[in-house]
């Protein structure tokens, strides 16, 4: 099956909505794709009619942004139930979202940017990209890119940190919900480092393709999980058109018996619980 495993849509920091982002995965002859929006289930259901339409196989999915140190860690959790725990969860990130945005945009007022928030919000969920894409269109950069290397990336002027998980954390809380935990781009970030401990705590996957990773990356990724047992994964990390990252739907694939293993894994969760 070709599988691109990994796109956000406007359900978060995307700028496809999702039947927008399942079109085009149509038209680019994907025949599944992974919808897993950062800390969102919001365009799962859109996603999913519009798969059946197209003939395309929607896999649910969410991105969980963690902390570690001063790093980050990415957890996937494909297949989860929308349980009311893991609901207050999502919620409780995505009040952490809009705060870290509004104050962005404080941020960006006292430089001399001012945007306006109900025009952003009119979009949904409010991200990063959402607060780039405002910047470049008031004129104030040339570009997203510009935005986020002048003003919003790490240590930049309007750089405001979000409340993050742990790692094990997320794994326990895709897991509790039924879902398969899948360790996120980890050539990112050193994000590979911390795999064995991720595992002790019930990581049941690994995303050795990305376009962040180098080919010899990528094999080094596919061949340890392997040697853990764990689900090899991959995909583009695609947001849309616009985005800071110009990562393409389809850029990276998950191997051929990624959606079957996840699907086979997700059931022996929902069997146990």
């Amino acid at each position: 099956m070709t599988a691109d495993l990994h796109t956000h849509t406007t359900a978060s920091d995307g700028t496809m909505a999702p039947e927008e982002l399942v079109g085009r995965a149509a038209a680019a002859g994907l025949q599944a794709v992974g919808v897993t929006d950062h800390d969102s289930l919001a365009g799962l259901a859109a996603a999913i009619a519009a798969g059946f339409a197209a003939g395309v196989e929607v896999v649910p999915g969410v991105e969980l942004s963690c902390a570690v140190g001063r790093g980050e860690v990415h957890i996937l959790g494909y297949y989860p139930r929308p349980t009311p725990r893991l609901r207050r969860l999502l919620e409780e990130l995505a009040g952490s979202r809009e705060r870290r945005a509004r104050e962005m945009l404080d941020r960006l007022a006292a430089l001399g940017m001012p945007l306006e928030w109900e025009s952003l919000r009119a979009a949904g969920s409010v991200g990063r990209p959402h607060v780039a894409q405002a910047l470049a269109g008031a004129g104030y950069v040339a570009d997203a890119a510009e935005a986020f290397r002048r003003y919003l990336g790490r240590g930049g002027p309007a750089w405001v940190p979000r409340y993050k998980l742990t790692p094990a954390a997320a794994v326990a809380a895709v897991r509790e919900a039924g879902g398969v935990a899948v360790l996120a781009h980890p050539g990112v970030d050193g994000a590979f480092r911390h795999l064995g401990q991720l595992v002790e705590a019930g990581l049941q996957g690994i995303e050795a393709y990305h376009p962040r990773h180098p080919p010899r990356r990528c094999a080094e990724f596919d061949r340890r999980g392997r040697e853990l047992g764990l689900i090899i994964t991959g995909g583009s990390d695609c947001h849309g058109p616009g985005s800071p990252e110009a990562f393409v739907l389809g850029q990276a694939l998950a191997p051929p018996e990624a959606v079957e293993r996840l699907q086979a894994a997700a059931d022996d969760d929902k069997e146990g619980m």
